[in-house]
């Protein structure tokens, strides 16, 4: 057990934290919700109720396809596109898919390799394309649930108001919408991109994501090896 969470430390540690703030964010919100109910004279909601709800659904769902759609766009760039000197992309001149004998695949694959990288077809296919399809599949999957959540507040909203209520296909060409997602994705890419730029000039010292200190800023890590 002991060289497992030493091994898996990283994984281990994001996945408490994420529990954590999720359930954090239950809580906050399930205040904040009851809040809001008490001042119009509704009943207030149990933690349950709250963390079923609509509500709950289109904020969680609103932070991780923002996130997923991040991934997916930098997983996709860094294949064709490079920055010099950022441990964050490939050295000038690798850009594009590699051959089967940098990925080692095929008749190139190692002993060890997945099984999925030693044949041809499909298989193969799936394995060399696997994080952008699964990346892609939840940032959609997520839209899609915030979106579907969105419209059923945006309604309830309405219903208060003695509004009519929107079709799905109305909500998604609603300002508001476009306004809260457009919000998510601008600081994901403003994130990355930072992270791309800054760490061609800065270091942290024993993290893999920077160069070593004393690598010269327009070198990236690999082109030392």
């Amino acid at each position: 057990m002991r060289h497992f969470v030493r091994d898996a430390g990283l994984s281990l540690f994001f996945l408490a934290i994420f529990l954590a703030t999720v359930i954090g964010q239950a809580f906050a919100g399930l205040a904040q919700n009851n809040e809001e109910l008490v001042r119009h004279g509704r009943p207030a909601e149990g933690f349950w109720q709250y963390v079923t709800s609509s509500d709950f659904v289109v904020d969680v769902a609103e932070n991780w396809q923002s996130e997923f759609l991040q991934f997916f766009v930098f997983i996709l760039a860094t294949v064709w596109l490079v920055q010099r000197g950022s441990p964050e992309s490939k050295k000038p001149g690798d850009e594009g898919r590699g051959s089967d004998e940098d990925q080692r695949v095929g008749g190139h694959a190692l002993p060890e390799s997945p099984r999925w990288a030693k044949v041809d077809g499909a298989r193969r296919w799936l394995l060399e394309n696997s994080m952008l399809i699964v990346m892609g599949a939840v940032f959609v999957l997520s839209w899609l649930a915030q979106s579907l959540a969105g419209t059923t507040v945006a309604n309830e909203e309405a219903a208060l108001h003695g509004e009519p209520p929107m079709t799905w296909v109305e909500y998604i060409a609603t300002p508001e919408f476009w306004n809260r997602t457009l919000q998510n994705w601008q600081s994901e890419f403003l994130a990355v991109g930072c992270m791309v730029a800054f760490s061609i000039y800065l270091r942290q010292r024993g993290s893999a994501e920077a160069k070593p200190v004393g690598m010269p800023h327009h070198v990236a890590a690999e082109e030392s090896q």
